[in-house]
């Protein structure tokens, strides 16, 4: 018999892999009917120490990723799944979904793709593994 989730964790950054694994999540959700939690990092590296000291431009990024969830909400919600929620969190992604979004939303499965979009020294393979291993629920890496 095939495990049952009721909350699943997704998360997105437009990259590839991102794509497959929130598809992933698309159909794992609508099969177990689970809460599907979408969430996007606001990382650290994406903002200098000028713009991190102007309130108005770490909001303006902020709203601007959490518009852009909406799109993911919204293709989740045509796709037929009920409850489908967006967080936007901020720091460096393994570590901040591990510590803060995993506590917070208290999923049973997290989903997450294993390179990011951005280059070389961002793959998310690293991330993806230490998400993985420190995670304390199961961790699908997707491909």
């Amino acid at each position: 018999m095939a495990t049952k989730f009721d909350r699943i964790l997704v998360g997105v950054d437009d990259s590839a892999d991102a794509l497959l694994a929130f598809d992933y999540a698309l159909h794992q959700a609508k099969r177990d009917d689970a809460e599907l939690y979408i969430v996007s990092v606001l990382e650290e590296n994406d903002v200098n120490i000028y713009q991190a000291l102007d309130d108005d431009f770490v909001h303006g990024k902020r709203d601007t990723l959490a518009q852009h969830l909406q799109g993911y909400a919204e293709k989740a919600q045509n796709a037929g799944i009920s409850k489908v929620h967006t967080l936007v969190a901020e720091g460096k992604p393994a570590d901040t979904i591990v510590r803060d979004v995993i506590p917070h939303v208290q999923p049973d499965l997290l989903i997450i793709g294993s390179e990011s979009k951005k280059g070389v020294s961002r793959h998310f393979g690293s991330q993806a593994a230490y998400m993985a291993k420190y995670a304390p629920i199961s961790v699908l890496v997707i491909r």
